[in-house]
């Protein structure tokens, strides 16, 4: 197991989605002296805390400029890619790739790990899985865990797995990745997920995160109330999640599997719409909406 450091707990609450919280952990890691490395992922991991609390107008300033570390230019261009229009994210992506054909980006994993989760949200899977493959870093062997389950190559996912327990067994990320797993091969095991989640939710408190991920651990071992309840929970006005797309997204489909009224999901929906016009849930709904508007039409006398 690898000895904890001064930023340990930043990156532990980062990981379980308490990001306002690892912002507060950084602050006061910064009031510690440490060494530079250290120092350098401490900028970083408040950028990606601001990124993940959609403060993308302080990630750009403070990650843009050629002066800065080629780590925080790639999170400025994540902070670029999620608040542009899609029609704009293709040229971010292209700045992207042209930041990283940067020879400093062959060993910089920071900025690998970042491509990564940009390429994933413009559904390049190529892409970020080359950022990962080689699994440098915990946080690589993690991703890679969860790229192979979209592609559906389970064995390569365990091999990743394996090696992320092999570096720390009860660290967070290989927890998390063994949840992943247990949701990804179906009701069977989706128990384990849920004992997981339910273990890091009492350790370190839930977050909208853990919320999500329980309710699907749940809704895939058929238990729908209690998926339910979790969701119902990160929509709460304790955890502010009411605009939150995941928690929106499950809490839609999961009342489609109680049968709820669509007049019960009609406010969920109108929030999705309405704050998250370019999900693909969003996309796709609407798709589905306009043609059987096309096609009712038709039948009209």
């Amino acid at each position: 197991m690898s000895e904890p450091d001064e930023l340990y707990t930043v990156r532990a609450q980062y990981w379980l989605g308490h990001y306002a919280l690892s912002l507060d952990e950084a602050r006061q890691a910064a009031r510690r002296p440490m060494p530079p490395h250290l120092k350098s992922e401490r900028e970083e991991l408040v950028l990606r805390a601001q990124l993940a609390l959609g403060n993308y107008d302080k990630v750009i300033a403070d990650g843009s400029g050629m002066d800065k570390p080629l780590s925080m230019q790639a999170l400025a261009l994540h902070a670029m890619y999620l608040s542009s229009s899609l029609d704009a994210r293709p040229s971010v992506v292209d700045n992207l790739k042209v930041l990283m054909s940067n020879p400093e980006a062959a060993s910089n994993t920071s900025a690998q790990l970042t491509a990564c989760h940009i390429y994933l949200h413009a559904n390049l899977l190529r892409e970020a899985l080359q950022c990962v493959h080689h699994g440098l870093t915990m946080e690589h062997l993690a991703m890679c865990v969860q790229i192979y389950i979209k592609i559906d190559r389970f064995d390569l996912a365990n091999e990743s797995f394996n090696l992320l327990k092999q570096a720390d067994e009860d660290s967070i990320l290989a927890q998390l990745a063994s949840a992943y797993l247990a949701i990804a091969k179906g009701s069977s095991s989706s128990a384990d997920a849920v004992h997981i989640f339910g273990g890091l939710s009492e350790q370190y408190g839930p977050s909208i995160m853990l919320l999500n991920c329980m309710a699907v651990a749940n809704m895939v071992a058929g238990k729908y109330e209690a998926a339910e309840g979790n969701l119902k929970e990160a929509l709460s006005e304790e955890f502010g999640g009411s605009n939150n797309a995941d928690a929106l997204v499950n809490i839609v489909v999961c009342g489609q599997h109680m049968g709820r009224k669509p007049a019960d999901l009609e406010r969920y929906l109108n929030a999705l719409k309405a704050g998250h016009a370019d999900h693909p849930f969003v996309q796709g709904l609407v798709q589905v909406e306009s043609a059987f508007e096309r096609e009712s039409s038709k039948y009209v006398s």
